[in-house]
């Protein structure tokens, strides 16, 4: 069980560095001025990232013949070729690089995300069949944190200046998940292990720290807080709470290596009489344990249908799904993509703390649908997935049409509640995959999934690019001012809600197979 704990720890640390695409509006006013680039090219540029989710099956083929540690270095190396010539390239160490150079560097880079992501979530399934859903939600929240730890390195290196800080994300994005991918390659596998065994102790204890990690990251993320602070005490603070989930394995190192001790004692017949009660005590917990592989646990493993890529192109659920998603989540990565430009258009020049708050908040969407399914799955209920979707995409709707409101206080609360929103949606569709269509084909079916998002960002991406073209007027062809994004947040906003809808629909079609009664 140590080890099966430290392979979630590793898909943690994963998680942690793997959104590097979400640093992307944290820099990139500052690109478009470096390269002289057009709000529309600007545009493509943050889909081309999500443009390499469209090759992201090959990640889920690739996992069925590789062992995964090969396939998580061969995501480090695409991450570390396409943003690391980005990084040359600026510096002025390398030139003659055009536009659409550019472009597919990002698209390789975005690629490699999937394939450090797509470990990732076989870890947690494979490790922890009987709470996958929590195992998932746990290490994907991390994920939300990528824009947050991204942000306090750069703090250190440099606060000043604008173009100093987007070269250091270029390297930071480059150097970062690399090093962290050697370093967790040798735990990052699947783990033997047997009979269920009760892990609720460990779970609670995971949930404390994240919760922890999440309010450290977003008390940090507020200037008035933090000011008098030197980054580097930031940085060590982060790093502490991201070290602090080893304490789960080491501690059940510990309890595996006394319980072994006391075993061996018994056999030997010198054993006293109230540590042979503890012995009684520690196998009657592992037999409750047991007790739940044939109880609730068994939920989570359910599925409708083991469905390969094929079949589940042929089913309207699937698009149902597809099309909820794009409309959710997808067009909640797609506002934080222009993040950048939606805060310059309203004046304001804190830019990397609102990415650093949504980050936060991302992070604990990510984390929320976890919690709510670890409690209501202890209790025998059962949690409709494309029901969670559907209750979720109301306040992301309700939070596109809040910002038609001018003023500060309602663009930090939308980015807050659209961070967490996505964060959510991202965490449940895992799930929802594996439930609705089968986990033998997990990785290649939810890859064919999240193609959704780079269609999205190309088409809502480039819709908003377009409207703010019209809206232009500085000679620097800016836009300035709540006009710049009025109609698109009305579009989004009304997408949004016909998402919702589709997201309801798919629930009426499932709604037998989650109204089953455990066994």
């Amino acid at each position: 069980m140590a080890i099966q704990w430290l392979s979630l720890i590793a898909a943690i640390w994963l998680q942690c560095i793997n959104g590097t695409n979400t640093n992307f509006p944290a820099y990139s006013s500052q690109l478009k001025h470096l390269l002289s680039l057009s709000q529309l090219q600007l545009n493509n540029l943050a889909l081309a990232s999500d443009a390499g989710k469209l090759l992201g099956w090959l990640s889920g083929i690739a996992t069925a013949y590789l062992p995964l540690w090969l396939v998580l270095m061969i995501g480090a190396t695409l991450g570390f070729v396409g943003y690391g010539v980005q990084y040359l390239f600026i510096t002025n160490q390398i030139s003659g690089l055009s536009y659409w150079h550019i472009f597919l560097l990002t698209s390789l880079a975005g690629n490699g995300i999937c394939w450090i992501n797509t470990v990732s979530y076989i870890i947690a399934i494979q490790n922890f069949p009987f709470d996958r859903q929590i195992a998932v939600g746990l290490s994907t929240s991390y994920q939300g944190l990528t824009a947050k730890i991204f942000t306090v390195l750069v703090d250190v290196v440099s606060r000043t200046s604008p173009s100093h800080r987007a070269k250091t994300y270029l390297l930071l994005n480059a150097v970062v998940p690399l090093l962290v991918c050697i370093a967790a390659s040798p735990i990052a596998k699947h783990v033997k292990i047997g009979k269920s065994k009760n892990l609720a102790g460990g779970f609670i204890a995971m949930f404390v720290i994240t919760t922890l990690t999440g309010i450290y990251a977003i008390l940090s993320s507020f200037s008035s807080i933090t000011s008098s602070l030197p980054p580097v005490v930031m940085v060590i603070g982060m790093g502490l709470f991201l070290a602090v989930p080893l304490a789960v394995p080491l501690g059940e190192k510990i309890r595996e290596s006394l319980q072994q001790k006391c075993w061996l004692r018994r056999e030997m017949r010198v054993c006293h009489v109230a540590t042979e009660n503890n012995d009684d005590n520690i196998m009657r917990s592992m037999e409750s344990g047991e007790a739940q592989e044939n109880g609730s646990e068994v939920y989570n493993v359910r599925v409708r249908e083991e469905l390969g890529v094929r079949l589940m192109l042929q089913r309207v659920d699937f698009w149902l799904y597809y099309f909820a998603y794009l409309l959710g989540a997808t067009l909640g990565l797609v506002y934080l993509n222009n993040l950048g430009q939606i805060v310059e258009s309203r004046g304001s020049s804190r830019t990397s703390s609102l990415v650093s708050l949504c980050s936060s908040f991302t992070f604990f969407g990510r984390l929320i649908p976890s919690v709510v399914d670890y409690h209501l799955t202890k209790k025998n209920y059962i949690v409709s997935r494309p029901a969670s979707i559907a209750l979720t995409m109301i306040p992301l709707s309700g939070a596109f049409f809040l910002l038609l409101m001018g003023n500060n206080l309602s663009l930090y609360i939308s980015t807050a509640i659209i961070g967490t929103c996505t964060g959510a949606i991202t965490s449940i569709s895992v799930p929802t995959t594996t439930e609705l269509f089968g986990a033998k084909n997990f990785g290649v079916n939810h890859n064919i999934l999240v193609t959704n998002i780079p269609v999205g960002s190309f088409v809502f991406g480039d819709l908003a690019a377009i409207l703010y073209k019209n809206q232009e007027t500085a000679a620097d062809g800016s836009c300035m001012g709540v006009k710049c994004y009025e109609t698109t947040f009305i579009i989004w906003g009304s997408l949004c809600l016909l998402g919702t809808l589709l997201a309801v629909i798919l629930h009426a079609r499932t709604r037998k197979f989650y109204s089953q009664n455990l066994v």
